[in-house]
């Protein structure tokens, strides 16, 4: 497998694509970025066309085991950010 690209790469490959310097690609990432958080940490989701759908969803209290230990102790509810695939970028992978 390889290594993931690192955000200066995602920086010098947006510039690239767009035929513009590095310093308008970062602000524009950094844009896109602080727009998805604010999104959906609020509640909502942002759907990326041909990339995925970024959302937040909630998980009950539950029980749950602590592996060294093997204790078992209630876990508060929580939140968690998730992805769904979009099946563009699904389809291009296996192509």
């Amino acid at each position: 497998m390889a290594k993931p690209m690192t955000k200066t790469q995602l920086v010098a490959a947006l510039a690239e694509e767009l035929d513009s310097d590095k310093k308008s690609a970062s602000g524009a990432l950094d844009a896109i970025i602080s727009v998805i958080t604010r999104e959906v940490s609020g509640g909502g989701a942002v759907t990326l066309p041909g990339v995925g759908k970024i959302y937040c969803r909630e998980r009950p209290e539950r029980m749950v085991r602590n592996p060294a230990t093997g204790e078992q102790m209630k876990k508060e509810a929580d939140k968690v950010v998730k992805m769904t695939i979009a099946k563009a970028l699904k389809d291009s992978v296996n192509a």
